[in-house]
Formats: structure tokens, C-alpha cells, sequence
């Protein structure tokens, strides 16, 4: 083959540019200190590098967000958790002291003051926050679990549903005397009335979670039966209409349905007026309490309700709320109803009434998520704050009763009762007085025996909680330490795809250029010499 100079020449200029070239990618990876600066330039440590990156940036947002958002929002209601259980702690102890049989004047009065401190606690620290995001309050995570302030105009329709385990035995004492005025004595000695004895009864309850109500709406109770036929039985007793619905399934699927009266007395009662009656509630009456929140149910209706187990459901209207009340919507089913053109509705039970978690879960790793958040309804119980203040008017009744005792005896002192028939009669009051004293000191031990149980369960339930966000916090801890290997290691391997050590790169560079000044010296050595040099 014969070679001219012109391919000489082309020759020579090709291997200069592919030298050059080669210097000018070393420079840029020195610059850089990457392998490549375009994808054509190697298109496997290209795609290698998207795969890479894409990881890293998802690991990314794993490791040094999600995750740290997770941690503070879960350490936040750890901390509101712990500081619930030392106000029930606090309570408790109190439960404890008062139910001893050596409270003195100072004692009963400390204790009131204690108890008022702490209930005003109670339910405060619900209203913990994280990042502007109420952490108990499930998916409604910009409203407070209580009211800030006392809304007098606010109403609510609120459905509460019980287990046949909450219908509870309750005392309730009346007749209770106060400080006798002088007119008062007068008349007494006139008319020869002596004052009457504290009395007490004991009745079937269902308490409602607020007091100062509106009215009852509709109160039932249901509980399902089956037949040695096969054939179910599923029982509706509405108490307020005072009918019995029966929904009959034969074994063959054939349903029937029958409604009967069942005889039972539904009224509503003022606390005056069962205090006037004696608390005695008729075998088949139900009697509403909208002042206190409570109903009270006859033996023959509670003893039904836990022969058969029995659900109930209640329905009532509630206007206005104080500072501190729990809000109806992160509780129990329910209507704001204060503007009546425009209701807003909240529901928080499914149809079989059981209470709907809802669920705030965070995207920890790679299809993996932890929920971060704890329910009130599953710690902050609502019966708590209606605890607080039954304990609360205890010590008052006890304190008054001790008031009433002294007042007696200071005016069996004073000059204008020192007549033999006013200091008969105060005789008389002061004995009267002493009993109630003693039966109030009496019934106040009992409820802080009660306290003590009550808070106990209450306790218990808050420590249950911490301990579950602890355990999810330990586990968004290893976690955290899987995401950390996982961030490493994909940052080594993207490393070692993309980059390139810069001893390497200048070691190489200096072969490239010295090769390149090689190929310019011998290029014009070459072109020196010519075919018309030897002719």
C-alpha cells in the first residue's frame, strides 16, 4: 500500500486531537473529580449514577426527615404523657390521704386546695402541640382538645354509647343542714320541728360526660339473644318512648319484627326534686337529670341491662361549655349545631360503635411506615375531670359539715341565744349537726377509697401508653440505624460510580500530556522531511 504524505499528515493530526482530547477530559475530570460529564461519555456509570441518586435522595428524606419528625412528634407526647401521669399521681396520693382516719381541719382543707390545683390540669396537657399540630387529637390536628376560653352560645348534639359495665352503684346523700338562723330557731321552737338527718340512697347510674344539659334526645339499649331453634333475637328498648322492638332471624332466614310497650317510666328530675323524693326511683323508671348529667335507672331496668350485657346509646343537646371541657367532637359522635343553617358533623364510631382510630403514620423507609400518634380518647379518659370534681364536692360537703358544726357551737356562746329554749333547740342542731358531720367525713373517705381504684385504672392507662410509644419509639430507633448503614453505604457506592481519586487523575493527566507534547514533537519531525528531499 502506498503511503503519501497527506495521509501522513491525517494521521498525525488525528493522533494530536485524540491526545488533546484525552488532556481535555483529564482536565475536566480534575476540575470536577467526576468520570464522566455527560451520559455518552460512559452510559452504564450513567445509569448507574440515576439508580444511585434516586436512592440516596429517598434515603435522604427518610433518614434526615421523616424520621426526625417522627422522633419529635412522638417525644412530645411522651412528654404530655408523662407529665398526665404525675397529676394522676398527685391526685392519687391525695385519694390515699384522704381516705385515712386522721384528717384534721388543715388536712381536709389541703387537700381541697391540692385537688382544685390539679384538676384545673387534668386535661391540659391533651393540648400538647407539636409544630402547631395537636398530637392527640387524630387527623383533626389543628383543634384543641379542650376549649381555650368558656363558649356560652356554643351547642353540640352528642351521642355517648356505653357497655353494661359502666351502669355503676352511686350514693347520693341529701337533707344536708346548714347554720340555722335565728329566725329559722324561732320558728323551729315555735312550731316544735326538729332538724332532719342526712340521709343517703343508692342508686343505678349511667353519668354522662358533661353536666348543665339540654334536653335528652333519645336514650336505648340493645343486646341480642339466641334461641335453642337456632333462631337470633336482636332486642331495641327504647327508654324514653318506654317500647321494646324484637327483630326475630328463624334459623330458615325468615325475619320478623314486633314492637311492644314495655312499661318502663321515662322523667326528667331536677336534683331538688329527687332530693325531695329521696332518691327513690321506682323498679321500672329511668329518670334524666339534665343538671348533673346523669341517669338513673330502677332495679328492674339496671338488673335487665346486665343480665343480658346490654349496649346503650344516649343522645342529648349540650349549650354551653367552660374553659377547660373536653371537646365533644374528639370524643363521641356529634353535631355543633350552633349555627343551625349550617351543622357541622363529627364521627368517631363505626356502625358496630366502636371507636375509629385514626391513624397519623409516617413513611420511615422503604414501604415501611410508624404510626406517631396516641388518641386521647385511648388516654385522656373523660370520666376523670367528672372524678376531680365528685371528689372535689366531697371535701366541700365534708368541709361545710365541719363549718355548720363550729357555727352551732359559737352561737350557743353569744348572748342572744343563751335562753333555755334556744339553747335546747341548738342542742338538738348541734347534735344533728355532729351526725352529718360524721356521716360527711364518712362519705368522703369512702369516695377517696373509690379515688383510689378509679385512679389506679386511670394510671394504668396512661402507663400503657407510654410504654406503646416507647416501643414504637425503639423501633423507629433501629430504624434509624438501618437508614444510617443504608445512607453510607449508598453514598460509597454512588462514590465510587461517579468519582475519581485526584492522585489518579493528575497521574493519568501527566501521562496524557506528556504523551500529547510526544506526539507535537514527532508530528513536526515529520513534517520536515518530504519526498522531494531525496530526489
Amino acid at each position: 500500500m502506498r503511503i503519501t504524505n497527506n495521509m501522513i499528515m491525517k494521521n498525525t493530526k488525528l493522533n494530536i486531537n485524540s491526545n488533546k482530547q484525552n488532556v481535555n477530559t483529564l482536565n475536566n475530570q480534575m476540575s470536577s473529580q467526576k468520570k464522566i460529564d455527560k451520559p455518552s461519555q460512559d452510559p452504564v456509570i450513567a445509569i448507574r449514577a440515576l439508580r444511585l441518586r434516586s436512592s440516596l435522595s429517598q434515603i435522604n428524606q427518610y433518614y434526615e426527615k421523616n424520621i426526625p419528625d417522627a422522633q419529635s412528634w412522638m417525644e412530645v407526647t411522651e412528654t404530655a404523657l408523662s407529665n398526665m401521669r404525675k397529676v394522676l399521681t398527685d391526685i392519687h396520693t391525695q385519694c390515699v390521704n384522704g381516705a385515712t382516719d386522721t384528717l384534721a381541719e388543715d388536712d381536709r382543707d389541703t387537700i381541697l386546695n391540692q385537688i382544685q390545683a390539679l384538676a384545673d390540669q387534668v386535661y391540659a396537657e391533651g393540648n400538647a402541640d407539636y409544630a402547631g399540630r395537636t398530637v392527640f387529637t387524630g387527623y383533626k390536628t389543628n383543634t384543641r382538645l379542650t376549649f381555650s376560653s368558656a363558649e356560652a352560645d356554643t351547642s353540640y348534639n352528642i351521642s355517648q354509647y356505653f357497655d353494661a359495665s359502666e351502669l355503676e352503684e352511686h350514693t347520693y346523700d341529701y337533707n344536708g343542714m346548714k347554720t340555722p338562723t335565728t329566725q329559722e330557731l324561732t320558728d323551729a321552737i315555735a312550731n316544735g320541728t326538729a332538724p332532719k338527718d342526712p340521709s343517703a340512697e343508692k342508686v343505678q347510674r349511667i353519668r354522662l360526660a358533661y353536666d348543665g344539659l339540654s334536653d335528652l334526645k333519645s336514650a336505648s339499649y340493645r343486646y341480642s339473644t339466641k334461641a335453642a331453634d337456632g333462631s337470633v333475637s336482636d332486642v331495641t328498648v327504647d327508654l324514653k318512648a318506654g317500647t321494646m322492638t324484637n327483630v326475630t332471624t328463624a334459623a330458615n332466614g325468615t325475619v320478623t319484627m314486633n314492637t311492644v310497650a314495655t312499661g318502663y317510666n321515662y322523667t326528667e328530675k331536677t336534683t331538688g326534686q329527687l332530693e325531695a323524693d329521696g332518691y327513690q326511683i321506682g323498679a321500672n323508671e329511668v329518670v334524666y337529670n339534665k343538671e348533673t348529667g346523669e341517669l338513673l335507672f330502677g332495679t328492674q331496668i339496671a338488673n335487665e341491662i346486665n343480665y343480658n350485657g346490654a349496649k346503650l346509646s344516649v343522645s342529648y343537646d349540650k349549650t354551653g361549655f367552660s374553659a377547660g371541657d373536653l371537646k365533644p367532637e374528639n370524643y363521641y359522635d356529634c353535631t355543633n349545631t350552633t349555627d343551625p343553617l349550617h351543622p357541622v358533623e363529627y364521627k368517631n364510631y363505626d356502625e358496630n360503635q366502636k371507636f375509629i382510630e385514626e391513624e397519623i403514620n409516617y413513611t420511615v423507609a422503604m414501604n415501611q411506615t410508624i404510626t406517631v400518634n396516641t388518641l386521647a380518647n385511648n388516654v385522656f379518659d373523660s370520666s376523670i375531670g367528672r372524678d376531680v370534681n365528685e371528689l372535689l364536692d366531697a371535701v366541700k360537703s365534708a368541709v361545710a359539715a365541719h363549718d355548720t358544726v363550729k357555727d352551732i357551737k359559737a352561737m350557743m356562746k353569744e348572748a342572744q341565744y343563751s335562753s333555755p329554749e334556744m339553747q335546747a333547740k341548738l342542742k338538738e342542731y348541734l347534735a344533728a349537726a355532729e351526725r352529718q358531720r360524721d356521716y360527711a367525713d364518712d362519705y368522703m373517705k369512702k369516695m377517696y377509697s373509690k379515688g383510689i381504684a378509679k385512679f389506679d385504672g386511670y394510671m394504668e392507662k396512661v402507663n400503657l401508653a407510654i410504654t406503646d410509644v416507647g416501643n414504637r419509639g425503639d423501633r423507629l430507633d433501629i430504624i434509624k440505624n438501618r437508614m444510617s448503614n443504608q445512607q453510607y453505604t449508598v453514598k460509597n457506592l454512588k462514590s465510587t460510580n461517579e468519582d475519581k481519586e485526584l492522585s489518579d487523575i493528575v497521574i493519568d493527566y501527566t501521562s496524557a500530556y506528556t504523551a500529547y507534547q510526544s506526539s507535537l514533537q514527532a508530528a513536526a519531525k515529520v513534517e520536515k522531511q518530504t519526498l522531494l528531499d531525496y530526489l
